[in-house]
């Protein structure tokens, strides 16, 4: 029971990150700009990486969907870190693999009120 508490707490933070992160990307923040536009993706690309994080958010919310939400949303991060990689920015990449693995933990974990 408590295992499932923590896990629902997990998911919740992932999803309030992905969302926030997400809406940072589509609209179209002077950081995330810059951020991914040192890496050749402009507005257009980082609003449709925005609007995936988002679907993403709430593809982790529903029973259905929870396993493609969660692997949407490491996949973008997973592509966050070879970009980071790409540069040599090992502090990025560090920042970025404890929410990568928040996903994998959560996707291990799954939906804490699948059998409810």
């Amino acid at each position: 029971m408590i295992l499932k508490i923590v896990n629902a707490i997990l998911i919740l933070f992932a999803v309030f990150m992905g969302f926030k992160q997400g809406y940072a990307m589509f609209s179209g923040k002077p950081e995330m700009l810059e951020m991914f536009g040192k890496w050749g993706l402009g507005r257009t690309g980082v609003m449709i990486n925005g609007a995936i994080t988002i679907l993403a958010a709430v593809l982790t919310l529903f029973p259905r969907t929870f396993v493609w939400g969660n692997f949407l949303m490491a996949l973008g991060i997973l592509l966050i870190i070879c970009f980071h990689l790409q540069d040599r920015d090992l502090k990025g990449v560090l920042i970025e693999l404890p929410f990568l693995l928040l996903n994998l933990v959560i996707i291990y974990l799954q939906y804490p009120l699948k059998n409810v």
